[in-house]
Parts: structure tokens; C-alpha cells; sequence
């Protein structure tokens, strides 16, 4: 498959491009998930001029206002120009369909970055480049690599970017009625592990090929708002139990009890996801159906990330 292009911080990818030309190469990004993402470097304060090494900067709260400024020359005032930069680049965030920042920065940091007023910092900003890489592209999940070393944290960035790539990947093969219905079928079991579904249903069942665009763009920003929300232990449950459903004619009285007994260690934290996903695909393996094959919830990105192992 071919990689998922991701936008990052340059010097998450090892280059040498902080303010003191040292980098924060990042072995978990680079080693593992760049296995499928294609990275595609940026550092906003490298690319508006302010070079290598560099004065440092920080937000500092003016009239009201998080501005980037310098922290030894307060003189020396970034905003605009981060911002400016940021809105020039939105073409080329176009075909992302991720982004990964870095943490406590600036420029880049997500949330939480020290915001200054008279001297006391308050972890309550976002980076200035961020801030408007975010707000410019609504759909494109973005996460900071410290926030990837939890477990549900990275799973739900994970899964977001893959489900925004079959996004694109649909929207390439043509917009019609019937994909846009085939992409909600397969994903209804995700979209019930974050959440209520029934208005994403609804949007996709009124879809018609007069107002097949309206309906797309409204659906997708939904689905990505849904999907930021974590999926929690509860709502895999009943997931689970609704998958277990698609067996009840299949599944001996002692498979469906021990099913039934796994699924509630699962709900008690006794044992990570993948057990109960394991024992449903036995199962289906023995007794396919054509709805279960086709959902990408037991299978929703490359098995080699394991991540239901930790969940």
C-alpha cells in the first residue's frame, strides 16, 4: 500500500532545526509509523527566515492576545508572520491526511504551550502556526508527538488518519450516492465505538445525487469531529455485544458463553481489546457475513501496528 502522506515538524524527523540547530528526532514516528506514512517535513520559524541557530521565542499575552515574541529582544514580534505562512501553505496541506506537531512549542505546540503575561506562564496556548494550520483544515487530524506515547491517544490519531485516507481514496474513484453509502456501511461499527451514529446515518440516507457534494461535505466534517473523541471502554462493549449479534444462529451454547465471558473481562480492564477482536474473527472465519468482512472495525488499520494490544 502506498504510504499516507503526513505533515510533521522537521525536526521530529531528525533534522537539525531548532533554535539551538540541535533536532528531536523521534524513533516511535520514524521507526514504526514510518513504515506507512510518507512524512512531509515543515518548520515554520526555519521557513519565515528567523535561521539556524536562532533567538528563542515565546507567546506572551499583549492587549488581550497571544503574540510570538522574542524572549531576550521583545522587540522581535513572529505573529503574522507565522500566521501568514501558514495560510500560504494551505494548498500543500491539501493532500495530508494527518499532521504531527511538536509539543510545548511556539510555533508548532497543539495545546497546553506556556503562555506569558507579566512574567507568569500559564499552560493555556496554542502555537501560532498551529493555531492556524487547525482552524484552515478542519478535517486533518493532528496530534503532538508527546501526546502519541499514550496508548488511546495514538489509536485514535491512527485510526483517524486512516479513515480520512478512505476518505480520499473514495472521493478519488467518484462521488456517488452508492459510495458515499457503502463508506458510511463500513464504517457504522467505528463510527458506534466513538459515539451516536444515527446523525451521520441519516445524512447518508438522504443523499442523493442532486445534493450527493452538500450531503459529502457536511458527513465527513461530522465523522472527523465524532472520531476525535476517544473511543471509550463502554462504547466497544456494545459494539462487541452488537457484532456477537451477527452469531447467535452460528455459536454453540458454550462458544457464546465464553464470548459473552470475554467480552465482559474486556469491559472490566482484565484484558486489552484484541482478545475479544481475536476470538470474533475465529468465528467469523467459520461463519462469514458479508456486513462483518466488509467493516473495517476489527481490521482498521495494518495489523503490524497492534495497537488494540494496549487498549
Amino acid at each position: 500500500m502506498k504510504k499516507i502522506p503526513i505533515g510533521i515538524s522537521s525536526c521530529l524527523v531528525g533534522q537539525h532545526v531548532r533554535y539551538d540547530g540541535s533536532h528531536k528526532r523521534d524513533a516511535y514516528i520514524i521507526g514504526t509509523l514510518g513504515e506507512y506514512f510518507d512524512f512531509r517535513p515543515f518548520c515554520p520559524e526555519v521557513e519565515i527566515g528567523l535561521g539556524i541557530p536562532r533567538p528563542t521565542i515565546h507567546l506572551v499575552k499583549v492587549n488581550g492576545e497571544a503574540r510570538c515574541i522574542g524572549v531576550k529582544n521583545p522587540e522581535i514580534d513572529v505573529t503574522e508572520r507565522l500566521r501568514d505562512h501558514a495560510e500560504r501553505l494551505t494548498a500543500q496541506f491539501a493532500d495530508l491526511c494527518g499532521y504531527i506537531l511538536k509539543k510545548d512549542s511556539p510555533s508548532c505546540g497543539m495545546e497546553r504551550v506556556k503562555v506569558y503575561t507579566d512574567n507568569i506562564p500559564r499552560r493555556d496556548g496554542v502555537g501560532i502556526y498551529a493555531e492556524t494550520l487547525m482552524r484552515n483544515n478542519p478535517l486533518l487530524p493532528v496530534e503532538e508527538e508527546g501526546r502519541l506515547g499514550d496508548p488511546g491517544l495514538r489509536e485514535n490519531f491512527i485510526q483517524r488518519v486512516y479513515v480520512l485516507h478512505r476518505w480520499k481514496s473514495m472521493l478519488e474513484e467518484g462521488l456517488t450516492v452508492r459510495n458515499l453509502t457503502r463508506f458510511h456501511a463500513r464504517h457504522k461499527l467505528i463510527i458506534m465505538s466513538h459515539g451516536d451514529y444515527r446523525e451521520l446515518g441519516q445524512l447518508a440516507a438522504g443523499a442523493t445525487q442532486g445534493n450527493i457534494e452538500q450531503i459529502a461535505d457536511q458527513y465527513i466534517l461530522l465523522l472527523m469531529k465524532i472520531l476525535r473523541k476517544v473511543a471509550s471502554r463502554a462504547n466497544h462493549v456494545n459494539v462487541l455485544q452488537h457484532i456477537q449479534g451477527y452469531l447467535k444462529k452460528e455459536l454453540s451454547a458454550d462458544d457464546k458463553a465464553e464470548l459473552c465471558e470475554i467480552i465482559e473481562r474486556y469491559r472490566l480492564g482484565e484484558m486489552p481489546l484484541i482478545v475479544p477482536l481475536t476470538l470474533l474473527k475465529h468465528h467469523f472465519r467459520k461463519a462469514p457475513d458479508p456486513y462483518i468482512d466488509e467493516s473495517y472495525y476489527m481490521s482498521p488499520y495494518p495489523q503490524e501496528l497492534r495497537l488494540t494490544n494496549l487498549l
